[in-house]
């Protein structure tokens, strides 16, 4: 199948996938308050460049009528989920929560002619996490722990011979046996190795229609639970980009790469911070 990737590949995920967990690390302590997105941004692309990589979002486009994604990280604040665009105006606050979402290419590969000409590129990692800036309430906390945790329990079920349907299910059911959470529907996970997106999509509920897609060695995706403290329905702002909750609840976003393999999971992208 289209999704399955060579061990050869895969190796080359994983070299991506720690380099971007170590960045990301970097990144999550800059998150204090008074500091700007733009700063974050900046330090994000000159990581990305200076390990030989390429910033997966800078630059792209859903389809060819979009604008540009004009940031390194989608740098989203409280109510906005993801997609954020950072800015020297988007200032770092006590209390707020931020969600860095991070994506690259390694090795950064060939300029566009010679991509074409040779057929050589580099494998895409993606990954995110929501943090506290300062000191944040006990119930933003569980926010970010509830979201945390069903990002674990989803990275659980990435068994060989289990389904993407099963990930989904497992989601749900633990997120909602802890409260009244939202769980998004309108934006999900996905597979990732040899482009930003692609198949499967990975929901983080249960969806009959993924039952379809079979865990086997070699099935590289982004799990990616996103959750808010309200409703699930979601808004796209005028920039075109950035997508926050509608009732403007609080959410958070935990993203890994994982590969199936024998074994069972590899997070591709685990930080050095991560036990």
């Amino acid at each position: 199948m289209a999704y399955i990737k060579s061990q050869e590949e895969i190796e080359e995920i994983k070299k991506g996938g720690k380099i971007l967990g170590e960045i990301l690390d970097k990144l999550a302590v800059m998150a204090k308050p008074g500091v700007n997105t733009w700063k974050i941004d900046q330090t994000a692309e000159r990581l990305i460049r200076e390990a030989g990589g390429r910033p997966a979002f800078k630059g792209y486009k859903g389809r060819e009528s979009d604008p540009s994604f004009p940031s390194t990280i989608c740098a989203s604040l409280n109510e906005d989920l993801v997609h954020g665009i950072a800015s020297k105006e988007k200032v770092l606050k006590e209390g707020d929560i931020f969600s860095i979402d991070i994506g690259m290419e390694f090795p950064a590969g060939n300029s566009k002619k010679q991509e074409i000409r040779n057929k050589q590129r580099g494998f895409f990692t993606d990954t995110a996490i929501t943090v506290a800036v300062g000191e944040i309430s006990e119930k933003t906390k569980k926010l970010l722990k509830v979201t945390k945790a069903a990002l674990e329990i989803g990275i659980a079920q990435c068994k060989v011979g289990g389904t993407v349907a099963n990930i989904g299910q497992a989601i749900e059911e633990f997120v909602k046996s802890q409260g009244n959470y939202g769980i998004v529907r309108d934006l999900v996970g996905h597979g990732v190795g040899h482009a930003v997106h692609e198949d499967p999509r990975v929901p983080n509920f249960y969806d009959k229609a993924q039952e379809k897609y079979i865990l086997e060695p070699g099935v590289v995706i982004a799990i990616e639970p996103m959750i808010s403290m309200g409703d699930y329905h979601i808004v796209t702002a005028d920039d075109g980009w950035s997508i926050s909750m509608a009732d403007k609840s609080l959410c958070a976003h935990f993203e890994h790469t994982i590969i199936v393999t024998e074994d069972g999971p590899v997070i591709a992208t685990k930080r050095p911070s991560e036990k």
